[in-house]
Order: C-alpha cells, then structure tokens, then sequence
C-alpha cells in the first residue's frame, strides 16, 4: 500500500515545486518588467543622487553630456568630466559603456558585466598647497545620527571592502587610451595605459611612462565571484626607476617583477575572514640614506601564508613561510586591539645550513658581513609577547642553536683581526675624527693588565655586569629596555652589551641606517660564537676606543684629560666618575662645580653602584667611609669652570639613573671581605692584586 503512494507522493512534491517556481519566474518577469519600463527614471534619480552626493561630500561638479540605456543592461555614457569646484579639471571620459549583470540584483548585490571605455585621462594637479585632489584627505564629519558607542568589527570591515573592490570588476572589458599624469611646481609624470583586456577572467595590460620611456605589462587573472586573483607586474627593460618616489621619498626603487596572488576568501563566522595567498619579488632593487649607503638588492624573496581577521585583531598564521633565495622561515604576527591591546610576535626556522641565511642577506644592506663564509648549522627561535598595558610582564626569548657554526672566511667585519694591532677609525654623526692605531705602536694604547682594576670593575658594574659570562646579548637586559622605554613613552634604556658597543664603535660607527641593530646583533652572535677573541681582549680593545669626552677616545687619553693620570693610577672615585660618563661622553665636565670637585648631585650614583661592588665582594667595606671616593675626584685645573659670582651652597639635585639600575642592589651580600670576587676569578686574579 506505502509502496503505491509514494510515487503519488513524490508526484505532488515535484507539482508543487514547479508551482513554486513558476511563481518565481513569473514575479521575477514582472519586476524586470517594471523595471524596464520605469528604467529611465531610475538611471536619471541615480545620476542625480551621483551629483547631489559629490558635491555637497567632496565639492566636486559631476558634468555628463550624454547617457541613455543601450540593449537590456547597458548605460552608455559620453564625455564625462569631474571638477573641484574653482579648480582644476581632475577626470575626462569620452567614451563610457557599462552593463550590470541581471542575476545578482535579485540577490541585492550589483555587480559588473562589461566595461567599455575609450579615451579617458585622470589629472592630477598640485600648485603651490593646493591641489584638485585635497578632497580625498577631507575628514568627513561625524554624522550625528550615528551610534558613536558602535564598535568596528575589523572582519566585516574587511568583507565589505573586499565585496566593494571585486564587485566592481567586470567580467569582461576593453579599456583604450587611459591617461593619469601627475604635475607640480617642478614635476610632471605621464602613464598611458593604450589598451587593457579582461575576457574570461585573464587580464592583459601595458603602462608607459613618459613617452615609453619605461614600460610595465600587468598581466594575471581575475575571477570575482570567487574572488580569486593573480597579479604579475613586469618591466620589459631591467633597473627601469619607478616614478616620483625619488624626489618625493629620495627612494631610488626598480625591479624585474613583483606578484601577487589571494587564493581564497573564507568568511568563517561574523567575527573571522581569512585570506590566503602569497606576495612575491624578483630582483628588487632599493636605494635611501636610511637603508644603505649603496644600492640594496633583494634577489628573490615570496611570501606565503593567511592572514587572518577577527573582530578586533589581526593574525600572520603559524603555518605562513618567508623565503629568501634557498633561506626559510616561518614567522607569526598576532595584533589584538581590544578589549587590551597586544602584540605577539614569533620567529621559526628548521635545521639548516648556515651558509643559506649569510646568501639571503640582500647585497649592500649590511657591508660589514659581505663576503662572509660558514659552515655547519643553525636553528632559531623568537618568541615575544606584549600587554602594552602590563608591560612589566613581556615575554622575550631568543634560542639559537649553532654548536657546530664556524666561520671559515670573515667579511669586512674581520673579527680575527682583533687579536693583533689594527687601526680603528673614530666617527662621529656619520664623519670621520681621528684614525687611532689599536697597539704598542700607540703610545696611548694600554694593556687590559696596566689600567686600574678599579677602573675595570666599575665599568664592568655600569655597562654590562655579566659581560664575562654571557654569549654578547642579555635577554633579560632586552625585556627591560622595552618595558621601560613603553612606560616611560620614550626611549629611556637601552638593551646593549660591552659586545655589542664593540662591535659598533669598531665596525659600525659610520652607518645611522634604520638596519644597523639587526647588523650589530648577526655581527656580536658571531664575534661571541666563533671564540676567535677573549674576553679579555675584546675588554681591552672597548676600554682603549670608547669616547669619553670630545675628542677622548680610550682610557689613557681619559685618565690624562680629567686627572692628569695614567690608567693604572685611577683610584675608585675617579673610575666610578667614568664610568658615569661613558652614555653621554661630552656631558663629562658638567658634573663638576668650580672647585674641581663633584657636584652633590653625583652623590647618588657613587652609593649605588658603590654598594653593588661591595656587596659583591669586589671592592672592601671600608671604600664607603670615603663615600666610595666621591671626594677623592678633582678635576685637572685648568680645565675648571670660572669662579661664579653667587655660589649655591643648597644644590640637592640628584643624578638621574635609568630604571632598572637598582635591580643590581638586590645581589647577596658576600660575608668574606677578602674573598675573589666572580670578576676576579674571570680575569684570574689573585687576592693580592685585589688593591692594584
């Protein structure tokens, strides 16, 4: 019986469903109907609402000599001109066809068919401070009407900008004679597009530059119902400059080709769209004062990865890669805005081949490691994570394993080179001083073992007091800049070892690029590593080259400048003193009143960093009766200030001292005055040679 009625049943469902479609149809006839008859009047109120709009947002006239419906979908438009009121011609169409494509606006979404235009120029024109394009950097005002307390959803932002860019590529076009140029007081620039093409999704264009003085092909594919695109941008002729970046930027930038392509568009939820694809370059080329000296060639790089965006934050996944010539690395970026704005960042890389990453570094950007050979293997790992509001709480780690790295050939950074006399070259902003010779050929050079162990120590304590212990960098030095620096919203304290200000008082003093840090770091990981020179030497060599005044370099010179004294002969005040100066050399005689002696304002740096050498045993209980020689420093004579006419017996200023210092005041306190310090036992001193 069940069996009989189930293909009556079935038979009633497909009547009813063809029921309900012929109502559809016949709806959706109707409304093309309506739509067609009344189409007219609808382009006409849209043109207006065009104008209307343009004029009272950006102050722009909107002038259409010609439009009329062409076939079922079409509007063809004819010379079309947009002009800022009182101002320049900005755009000019002769020739404009347009078809929307019928399906998607019964779904409410308006989307291009064909696109037809023939002889069209967009001008842009700046004279003096006005141009007639000041409108695309007008601050709209806030319309009343809307909800200020609304929070923006950063994923459907995105969507809605996506939808809006790929509705509006057609399906097909046929674009020829396109003109932008761009003219100032001193400029002008001209790109011609003479024809572009997209049929079945595969575009095809050409730009020429100033009369084919240059020329690009664009060519790729686009698909914007998917929203799928590929991008290939190509010059036809090699080191070809791109315009206007150069006077306007003093960026000097060329290359073969740049690409691009987004795979897929996922709108997961409300809250999270990602994209996928990857962003590639082939031979790019740059030059500016704040990269390079020189030209800085990127031979080829791609970028692959999601990047996904969620409600208040943005992500680089962990799956994403970076790859550089043969170089590989995976990088993680994760921004969230609210409801507390963080900052995560991670770096990875596999086991490889150490040579791989020194042939990645583009050509020019760091000159002191061209020409650079390695063997053996590396593997890093950076995990960083910020609460800019709890900054006290960051998480900076920095692995590196490389046990079996050995550098076979230095580049223009020779670090074996520190192991014998050398010539060192002072700079100061970029400008050669002085050529000073690193050896007994300089009378003014001086052995680590003939300088004071006061002197030594006391340095040591206030530039970096676990020199002789780590690898050339201090992460717990690194997470403490950083938090500092955010709280105090500049840049109070730096993260910079005796190795690292070595290495760029030596190496690196004449580059101020935005890279030097990343130079200096690779140039102290392999100084450290390599083990090529000690401590020791690398000791001796900072205390004979650092700046300790205008035109001091090195500790003999410093000794005779302020005291009249060699450096054996420094005692503890007068160390301490220099050591104070050696972040701000040229600020050295302003801690001395008329006298000679110590302003009380230096008071407070001699006890604290007094007190962390005796806690830790390296200098004895009784250098505090003295105030630790605070009142043992005079300056020579003849450099002190004149007499003044009022003399102010009241000054309590105190000497600023970067946050963090104190850290050191909390080291335990060593019960045996005379017991070798970890200082001593490094340098391998005996207990008699604690006093010299």
């Amino acid at each position: 019986m069940f069996n009989n009625l189930s293909p009556l049943l079935r038979s009633k469902k497909m009547r009813i469903l063809y029921i309900i479609l012929g109502v559809v149809l016949i709806f959706m006839v109707g409304v093309g109907v309506f739509a067609y008859q009344k189409r007219d009047g609808l382009l006409l109120s849209a043109i207006g609402k065009a104008k209307e709009k343009l004029a009272a947002k950006y102050n722009l006239d909107l002038k259409i000599q010609y439009y009329a419906f062409k076939g079922l979908s079409s509007v063809q438009f004819q010379n079309i001109i947009l002009q800022p009121k009182g101002g320049e011609q900005l755009a000019h169409i002769q020739d404009l066809t347009v078809s929307v494509r019928i399906l998607p606006l019964f779904f409410g979404d308006i989307k291009l068919g064909q696109v037809f235009m023939d002889n069209s120029a967009v001008t842009l024109i700046k004279k003096d401070s006005t141009s007639n394009y000041d409108f695309l950097f007008k601050k709209n005002n806030p319309d009343s009407t809307t909800n200020k307390k609304a929070e923006t959803n950063f994923a459907d932002l995105a969507d809605r900008m996506l939808k809006s860019v790929f509705y509006k590529i057609p399906k097909d076009m046929d674009m020829k004679n396109f003109e932008i140029s761009y003219q100032d007081d001193s400029t002008s620039q001209r790109i011609l597009i003479p024809e572009a093409e997209i049929s079945g999704g595969d575009l095809k264009t050409k730009f020429l530059l100033n009369e084919h003085e240059a020329v690009w092909n664009l060519e790729g594919i686009v698909n914007p119902d998917d929203k799928e695109l590929y991008l290939r941008l190509f010059s036809d002729i090699k080191d070809i400059e791109l315009p206007l970046l150069r006077r306007k930027f003093g960026l000097k930038a060329s290359f073969d080709a740049i690409s691009f392509r987004l795979n897929k568009v996922d709108r997961k939820n409300k809250e999270l769209l990602s994209l996928s694809g990857e962003w590639g370059f082939e031979n790019l080329k740059l030059n500016h004062w704040r990269i390079s000296d020189k030209d800085v060639l990127f031979p080829e790089g791609l970028m692959s990865g999601t990047l996904n965006i969620g409600k208040t934050s943005f992500e680089i996944d962990k799956e994403s890669k970076v790859k550089v010539k043969d170089f590989e690395f995976g990088p993680y970026v994760k921004y969230v805005h609210k409801p507390e704005q963080l900052l995560e960042l991670a770096i990875h890389t596999d086991r490889i081949e150490a040579q791989k990453f020194f042939d990645a570094i583009p050509q020019g950007l760091f000159h002191s490691l061209e020409g650079i050979r390695v063997s053996g293997h590396m593997q890093y790992d950076l995990n960083f994570a910020l609460n800019f509001k709890k900054p006290d709480d960051i998480v900076f780690t920095s692995k590196m394993e490389d046990q079996d790295l050995k550098v076979e050939q230095w580049g223009n950074a020779n670090i074996a080179e520190l192991n014998k006399p050398f010539t060192y070259i002072a700079y100061e902003d970029g400008k050669p001083m002085r050529t000073i010779v690193l050896g007994p050929q300089n009378k003014d050079f001086t052995p680590l073992d003939q300088i004071s162990r006061y002197m030594q120590i006391s340095l040591i304590n206030t530039e970096d007091p676990f020199f002789f212990a780590h690898n050339g960098f201090q992460e717990e030095a690194f997470r403490l800049s950083i938090a500092t620096n955010l709280k105090e919203k500049k840049f109070k304290r730096g993260a910079s070892t005796i190795s690292m200000q070595l290495v760029k008082n030596v190496f690196l003093n004449r580059n101020k690029t935005v890279v030097r840090k990343v130079e200096e770091i690779i140039v102290v990981w392999l100084m450290e590593s390599s083990k090529q020179v000690s401590k020791k030497r690398l000791y001796e060599v900072y205390l004979n080259v650092i700046e300790w005044g205008k035109n001091v370099y090195g500790i003999t010179e410093a000794a005779r400048y302020y005291f009249g004294k060699k450096p054996a002969d420094l005692n503890l005040g007068e160390s301490i003193f220099l050591s104070s100066i050696v972040p701000r050399p040229k600020t050295g005689l302003y801690s001395f009143d008329w006298t000679g002696h110590l302003k009380p304002n230096m008071m407070r740096y001699f006890n604290t960093y007094g007190s962390i050498m005796v806690k830790t045993g390296q200098i004895g209980v009784d250098s505090t009766v003295s105030n630790y020689g605070f009142y043992q420093v005079e300056l020579v004579p003849h450099l002190r200030s004149a007499r003044p006419a009022f003399v102010d017996t009241t000054n309590s200023d105190v000497l600023d001292i970067e946050d963090g210092d104190d850290e050191f005041l909390n080291i335990n306190e060593t019960t045996e005055n005379h017991k070798r310090s970890v200082f001593d036992k490094l340098l391998g001193r005996n207990k008699e040679e604690e006093g010299k």
